[in-house]
């Protein structure tokens, strides 16, 4: 896992010369985006790469999902800031939360363009290694996402508008109760 690039595969290890100095570095594959990085072995952990994330840090990111959307009342141009810095970070758990806070269902009014590639970079970050930890095709994962984010409180102004209904069927419930006894 690599932070600003996702889940590649060690695909080798080589020996260059550099600067008169020999460097062994990790040959990463990225699939998906067609592209090969060169990490020096000895920078691993300073540029934050990492092995997959355990089975238990993909539940509680799953978890994660299905909880409250915390939405800061800041402008939008440093949320998104923030959220960059979070889904580049390489933590799974911070990336759901991004999921999580720009998830919008079919009832919520629809994103602006630079909330949806946010979220849409998040989401794929976030597939690529739940599919990857739990053998999972891109699109199987997408599906468990997507029905982890629904299990979360509902939100957006139908979801308001059919919690309104209800209370009123409440009500007419129990004046029907009254006028029975």
């Amino acid at each position: 896992m690599y932070p600003a690039h996702g889940v590649g595969q060690i695909i080798g290890v080589e020996t260059q010369e550099v600067a008169g100095f020999s460097l062994e570095l990790f040959v990463v594959s990225f699939i998906k985006d067609k592209m090969i990085l060169k990490v020096p072995t000895s920078k691993v952990s300073n540029v934050g790469m990492r092995k997959l994330a355990e089975t238990q840090v993909v539940e509680k990111a799953l978890g994660t999902l299905s909880g409250r959307a915390r939405i800061k009342r800041t402008m939008w141009s440093r949320r998104a800031q923030e959220y960059e810095a979070k889904i580049n970070s390489g933590d799974l758990v911070t990336i759901a939360e991004v999921v999580r806070d720009l998830y919008r269902s079919d009832t919520q009014p629809e994103q602006s363009y630079s909330e949806r590639q946010l979220y849409e970079a998040a989401l794929d970050r976030m597939a690529r290694e739940v599919a990857a930890v739990r053998k999972l095709i891109d699109s199987e994962a997408l599906k468990l996402i997507e029905s982890f984010l629904q299990k979360g409180p509902r939100r957006g102004a139908k979801a308001d508008a059919e919690a309104d209904v209800a209370e009123a069927d409440d009500v007419v419930d129990e004046e029907d109760v009254d006028r029975a006894a």
